[in-house]
Order: C-alpha cells, then sequence, then structure tokens
C-alpha cells in the first residue's frame, strides 16, 4: 500500500468537546487521496486539534486502497469520494461502511473555447462528455438541470445517452474517454469535465465555467466510517470541525468556490 503518514503533535488520551469527555481512537487515522482532499483535511485537523480532538491524516496514492483499509481498521475514516462510491464498496466487497456527512463536492462542469454562456449556444451544435458511466451521467443531469436535454426519470444517478428522451437543441452528443476531453476544446460547442481533467487542462470551475454542478450535487463526497463506529462522539466531533467556520473560510479562500460546500 502507496501512503503517507502524516506526524501530529501528541494529545493526551481524553479530550473536552463542547464540556463532554469523549473517548476516540488516539489518534483518530482519517485517509484521503493527495491534493484537494489532503490540504481540506490538513485544516480541518487545525481545528479538530483545537476542539480536543487528535487526527492523523494518512494520504493515500492509490484511492483504490482506500475503502479496504477502512473496513479493516486501518484507518477509522475515509474522506475522498461521494455516497454512490461508498454504496459501490459495501455492494461489490461487503465492506461495512457508511458516510456520515458531506465535505466538498469537487464539480463537474461545461467548459468552452467558443461561447461565453450557454445562451449562445446554437441548434446542432456538438458537445463533449466524459465516455465512463459515471462522468456520462454527471454530465447529462447537468444538461437536464440547464435544459438542454429531458432524461427519462428512471435513469436516476446512472443515466446514459441512452435516457435522453427531448434534445431541444438538437445537440450532437460526443462521448469521449477522459484524456481526449480537453483536445475537444478546440472543436466542441463545450466540453463537460471533472475537476481533475479540468485542472490538467489549466482551468478552474469557479473562473472558467459556463456551466457547473451546484454545491448539493449528489456527487458531493462524504466522510465515512464503518457502521460500528457511526454514532461515536469522535465522528460527530470530526463532522463538528469539518463544518465549522474556519474550514468553510479557507476553503473559499484557497479555492475561490471551484470547490463547493454542501453544508
Amino acid at each position: 500500500m502507496s501512503l503517507r503518514r502524516r506526524p501530529l503533535a501528541a494529545l493526551g488520551l481524553c479530550a473536552v468537546l463542547g464540556g463532554m469527555a469523549h473517548a476516540a481512537p488516539e489518534p483518530v487515522r482519517v485517509g484521503v487521496t493527495r491534493g484537494t482532499q489532503a490540504e481540506i483535511m490538513d485544516e480541518v485537523q487545525r481545528v479538530a486539534r483545537a476542539r480536543g480532538l487528535t487526527l492523523d491524516v494518512v494520504v493515500f496514492g492509490d484511492a483504490a486502497q482506500i475503502d479496504g483499509a477502512l473496513a479493516a481498521g486501518r484507518i477509522d475514516v475515509a474522506s475522498f469520494e461521494d455516497e454512490q462510491g461508498v454504496a459501490a464498496a459495501r455492494s461489490v466487497h461487503g465492506y461495512a461502511i457508511a458516510p456520515i456527512a458531506p465535505t466538498v463536492a469537487l464539480p463537474l462542469a461545461f467548459y468552452s473555447r467558443k461561447l461565453l454562456s450557454l445562451n449562445q449556444l446554437r441548434p446542432g451544435a456538438t458537445i463533449a462528455i466524459p465516455d465512463d458511466a459515471r462522468g456520462m451521467a454527471r454530465a447529462l443531469i447537468l444538461l437536464q438541470n440547464d435544459t438542454l436535454v429531458t432524461l427519462r426519470e428512471s435513469a436516476g444517478l446512472h443515466a446514459t445517452t441512452a435516457d435522453i428522451t427531448g434534445n431541444r437543441l438538437n445537440l450532437k452528443i460526443v462521448r469521449l474517454p477522459h484524456a481526449r476531453l480537453a483536445r475537444a476544446l478546440d472543436t466542441a460547442a463545450f466540453v463537460a469535465m471533472e475537476s481533475d481533467d479540468a485542472a490538467r487542462a489549466g482551468l478552474q470551475p469557479a473562473r472558467d465555467s459556463i456551466g457547473i454542478e451546484d454545491a448539493r450535487s449528489p456527487y458531493a463526497d462524504v466522510l465515512a466510517v464503518r457502521d460500528a463506529d457511526r454514532t461515536q462522539p469522535w465522528a460527530r466531533e470530526l463532522v463538528a470541525a469539518y463544518h465549522s467556520d474556519a474550514v468553510a473560510h479557507f476553503i473559499l479562500t484557497r479555492y475561490q468556490d471551484s470547490v463547493r460546500r454542501p453544508w
């Protein structure tokens, strides 16, 4: 397993938050991916320490290992994926893990070198969306939210192009691998890209997009713990630290709404 453990200052075995003593793993080990998730959790760590809760931020080089580490007890919390990812880990691997609170939304957005807004979109225009199941569904749901397509109601969060029942501008929707989406900016009217793909192209959702997922997107990431820990006081205290004004200010200052808060 490729991971890096960040050293923390030691605190006592018991701490007080809001006047109530609590017992927690010492420290609470939080698994994250590199980049945004790790940066935010460093700030959460600082806030939690001030509130009496010790966090050890464990940075994984491979996100696919985090749920297994959580289920096996090598970490206590995971902070890197959305509810659909947690549900898939339960279904596919039988992991007894569950979400306890939203963290941040890393939004999929529409980017264009031809349009200043979606109002300039012409009938018959070509647009590009991701061709993987999750990226495609996110793009189609955002297209529907912007009234560009209508989707079959039963599609839910698993929509595909086969679920399109209305396309008011007769848009030509091209599905592309993630690696080819940025190049499509040269030819397509606009391109739907997730945050990682946009960042590699030098784009920021809040600054450069002409359409963006809402902060309360169903694809917002979550904190996940083992089922047995869902009601532990330290889990509630971790949520309180993450949802604090200090962390909200850090996210806004650091990312200027390119990372969005669903809380």
